[in-house]
């Protein structure tokens, strides 16, 4: 997380440590009591105890009547569904659930005045955590009128999930509440010790209330209503002014570096986080997880505070990145590659040399007490990317990146897919393409591959289409061969902007099946 030094105040940190990975699996000594009212629970030694998250899930779930499947996204999206140890995120978020107390969210307060619990098992205990978190959703729920009929449709509980977040903005309101809704879509995996605790992809169609009227920000597949006017694929939910220096960069002070953090928090959080006045500190941008999406909070020519020194600050650009030092799932190839391309771009925009005596690490900051981007961020890759050039992947689960219609289906029947499955359709000669819908940072040209798994009864002749400046080009291939590899279709000028700029065709006078899988565009 960022850390903040201004010339006129004293240091303020932001709580930046070292994590040790506690297991969530542990014997926890605690029964959540069922009473009438949901709005108290008292504990009940008589009630068998649950040990894991699968136990934990499923009995706050049912003593809260809260969808089970929405609590366990809603702690995915804060924290993949790791405790770390308990200690507190960069906003002062405790355990899988991301309970919080700070001027803007009192999540933990309210746990504890629901459940009778204390506050220290709240930000501790697995169980604990997880029902505090259900029983300050369903006093939410029943805040917004929520009838027992209303509680069984997941639909139903957006509203209620915006308020949980507390989001300041309404477009991050709206951007925290597709997060959850969207991991529900497209389900989950989270490995644990005594196995996989897994949520299973369901349709979704949130009922946003007066947010359906609100332009979500900060994702490539979002309606945004304000983009970035420095970098064209980001987009823009200003920080507050107590949280940054108005200035005028170039002319104040150069700027020869970018600093690289990780966020301690969830990427909805962390811009909410900019935008509360009690944070003193900000970033210039932030970069998501699960698909790279960029919001800038400051604008490049002023100085966030984020490098914990005061010269740094002036002279740099700072990036978060969606995640926890010490969890590697959070870093994603999408993440890499969006915020190297971010990165190339100040670099060439500003004259930073791409090398690593500019490109820092916070920890690499003089003067500065936290660790991040730690030990699992892959600098000998990142700099690869940053120097190599602009590159994306869409995969056929991308939330908001892929559209097809009902003729194609789904399947993970052969182990060479991309991601946990692919879709495959039987040849037609009609027009009925899938899409892959990708955000081109500028004109110019892009090498295209495909990736998919190879079979004796999938076509020999499937097309793929490439929306380049000059029309539609075609290019055939073999999908009974060279599967489960990147698949070179060629190089081609495609135009700035987000779109659909690869499909793959019904239309073929080849037999067997047309998958549809991922594809990549790097720029050259």
């Amino acid at each position: 997380m960022a850390q903040r030094i201004s010339p006129s105040r004293t240091p303020t940190s932001c709580g930046r440590r070292t994590f040790t990975r506690a297991s969530v699996l542990g014997a926890l000594g605690l029964a959540v009591g069922v009473s009438a009212e949901p709005a108290v629970a008292a504990p009940d030694p008589d009630l068998p105890r649950p040990h894991g998250l699968v136990a934990a899930f499923d009995r706050a779930a049912t003593r809260y009547e809260v969808p089970r499947d929405l609590l366990a996204a809603l702690g995915y999206a804060e924290t993949h569904l790791d405790d770390h140890g308990g200690a507190a995120s960069a906003s002062g978020g405790h355990g899988v659930m991301h309970l919080a107390n700070n001027p803007a969210v009192r999540t933990l307060d309210e746990a504890a005045a629901l459940t009778g619990l204390s506050a220290a098992a709240l930000r501790t205990q697995l169980a604990a955590n997880i029902a505090g978190a259900a029983a300050v959703l369903r006093s939410y729920a029943d805040a917004a009128g929520l009838t027992a009929a209303h509680r069984g449709d997941v639909n139903r509980w957006y509203g209620t999930v915006v308020r949980y977040g507390g989001a300041i903005e309404p477009a991050v309101a709206r951007m925290y509440g597709d997060t959850v809704y969207d991991l529900l879509a497209t389900g989950f995996t989270v490995p644990t010790a005594a196995g996989l605790f897994r949520v299973a992809p369901r349709p979704v169609d949130p009922r946003r209330g007066p947010l359906a009227k609100v332009a979500a920000s900060g994702g490539p597949d979002a309606d945004i209503g304000t983009l970035s006017a420095d970098y064209g694929p980001a987009a823009w939910v200003a920080a507050h002014p107590e949280n940054y220096t108005v200035s005028s960069r170039e002319s104040s002070y150069n700027i020869n570096y970018v600093v690289i953090h990780v966020t301690q928090g969830s990427y909805a959080g962390t811009v909410n986080w900019f935008r509360n006045p009690s944070a003193e500190v900000s970033a210039h941008y932030t970069v998501r997880s699960r698909d790279g999406a960029v919001t800038q909070s400051v604008r490049d020519k002023d100085v966030a505070w984020h490098a914990g020194n005061w010269s740094y600050n002036t002279q740099s650009i700072g990036i978060e990145h969606e995640g926890y030092v010490n969890q590697a799932s959070w870093f994603t190839d999408t993440m890499y590659r969006s915020s190297a391309a971010l990165t190339r771009h100040l670099c060439n925009k500003y004259r930073i040399p791409k090398d690593r005596r500019h490109i820092l690490g916070h920890i690499e900051v003089p003067g500065a007490d936290h660790t991040d981007p730690g030990p699992h961020w892959n600098w000998n890759y990142y700099m690869r990317l940053v120097t190599g050039g602009w590159s994306t992947t869409v995969d056929n689960l991308t939330p908001g990146r892929f559209t097809a219609s009902r003729n194609w289906g789904s399947s993970a029947y052969s182990g060479q897919r991309y991601g946990g499955n692919y879709r495959f359709a039987r040849p037609l000669k009609a027009s009925d393409p899938a899409w892959y819908k990708v955000n081109i940072p500028e004109t110019a040209d892009y090498r295209v591959e495909a990736w998919y798994p190879a079979d004796r009864g999938y076509n020999d002749r499937t097309p793929y289409l490439i929306a380049t400046t000059s029309g539609i080009k075609t290019v055939q291939v073999n999908q009974r061969m060279t599967g489960g590899q990147w698949r070179n279709l060629g190089t081609f000028t495609l135009a700035r902007g987000d779109g659909n700029k690869v499909g793959v065709s019904r239309w073929t006078a080849g037999a067997g099946y047309v998958i549809a899988d991922a594809v990549r565009i790097t720029r050259v």
